[in-house]
């Protein structure tokens, strides 16, 4: 029977028909393997066929192992939210699903998800990248497998670096390195970077925020944004755009492309996408640096993950296929074609003959996937307007951090 999620998502699918699910697996015994069990997969490339073939392999090497069998859909990123959601609401949704650090712990908090522990008791769990786990733990239980990472670091431009007198083979490691060289570039009438002041926090505030030992909530709920880290993190962005160091529409923008493209930025905060259009391009000679250091070494990178509805039919079938899915080889499969990075370090052998995935791929250890909480994504928007007011000059660093505290007290208290 479907359990009972909360009025949030029961408001989503108002005027539904609950059906029941398509797969029929009465008789079977809960942790019995068998039966059937329906995936719900995203394109991660623009080659569709190359994918299907990838999928297949995955599948093939499940069903080796295990006589059941899998339905794959690959289903759209626009409204995936609501289309999960109201699927799973209505009782006919997959049996896993792919997702993301914030739908986490939202949809466990609610009762949604399957909690693994129970499947994983003899399952190596050592090989995972510890900063991929942090975004499948909710409440010290583990909802979710991670099969891909990211990690954002500095992509900088060698000439602008020796324009203002540096080495690109010494980059900088402090906070205090990358100050003396963003005042350097700025008397060189050129910006340090760039700040997508109207884009998620998690490219803006949050790196520096981690990086300055702080951050955003607790699981236990205790507001942490404005204590000391918080208003150094807010202080050091207010300290950027007062100096000219980013660029006058900071506060709102949503990227600095132009600015970077014709060589008149120092650095660019970017991934795996950044380094496939600058090789694409061919343009800009570059040089990859480590994430920055303030009192912790810490950057951002997003996990995604393969998790298990609590209302589906076939639970044993389902874990078993995540465990397989998101094992080293597999691992290998999926990511060499996604060109994502694996969450295993065993599986990171595919970039060894691409050094700068190689060393992007060095740099998840210290990439955490956002901040973990069912209102992770709701408070973004709140931090964002007291950010943006502050580099108005409408309020100092400690004001927007209260501000923002205050904002996020009222949320979670909701």
């Amino acid at each position: 029977m479907m359990k009972k999620f909360s009025f949030l998502i029961l408001l989503i699918v108002i005027g539904l028909v609950t059906v029941g699910c398509s797969d029929d697996t009465s008789g079977k015994a809960e942790n019995e393997v068998g039966g059937e069990i329906t995936v719900w997969a995203h394109p991660y490339t623009g080659d569709a066929e190359k994918e299907e073939e990838m999928w297949d392999e995955i599948i093939a090497s499940f069903k080796e192992e295990f006589d059941a069998e899998v339905n794959l859909e690959i289903i759209p990123w626009a409204n995936r939210d609501q289309k999960i959601l109201t699927a799973l609401a209505a009782n006919n949704g997959p049996d896993i699903f792919y997702a993301i650090p914030d739908q986490m712990p939202q949809y466990a908090d609610e009762g949604m998800l399957l909690e693994l522990d129970p499947y994983l008791e003899d399952f190596d769990m050592s090989d995972f990248v510890d900063t991929a786990l942090v975004s499948t733990t909710w409440q010290d239980k583990i909802y979710g497998l991670p099969i891909l990472q990211e990690a954002y670091t500095f992509f900088y431009n060698k000439d602008v670096v020796e324009a203002i007198g540096e080495d690109p083979e010494k980059l900088p490691e402090t906070w205090e390195e990358f100050e003396d060289w963003a005042a350097k570039a700025k008397e060189e009438g050129m910006y340090a970077t760039s700040f997508q002041g109207g884009g998620s926090m998690n490219g803006t505030l949050y790196p520096y925020l981690w990086q300055a030992g702080g951050d955003v909530i607790t699981e236990e709920n205790e507001v942490l944004i404005n204590n000391e880290a918080g208003v150094e993190a807010f202080s050091f962005i207010n300290k950027m755009y007062e100096n000219g160091w980013i660029p006058e529409d900071s506060i709102t923008a949503m990227e600095h492309n132009a600015i970077w493209d014709s060589g008149e930025m120092l650095a660019v905060l970017g991934s795996g996408i950044t380094l496939s259009q600058l090789q694409d391009k061919g343009v800009i000679d570059f040089a990859i640096g480590a994430p920055l250091k303030n009192k912790e070494q810490v950057t951002y990178g997003t996990t995604g993950m393969f998790v298990i509805p609590s209302n589906t039919d076939n639970p044993a079938t389902a874990a078993e296929f995540v465990k397989v899915l998101t094992n080293a080889e597999n691992q290998r499969t999926f990511n060499e074609v996604t060109q994502y990075i694996p969450t295993r370090e065993s599986a990171k052998d595919i970039f060894d003959e691409q050094p700068y995935l190689a060393q992007l791929a060095s740099y998840t250890e210290y990439a955490l996937p956002g901040v973990i909480h069912p209102k992770g994504r709701d408070i973004m928007p709140m931090i964002q307007a007291e950010l943006q007011t502050m580099m108005e000059g409408k309020k100092n660093p400690q004001e927007a951090a209260d501000a923002a505290a205050e904002a996020i007290k009222g949320a979670i208290s909701q």
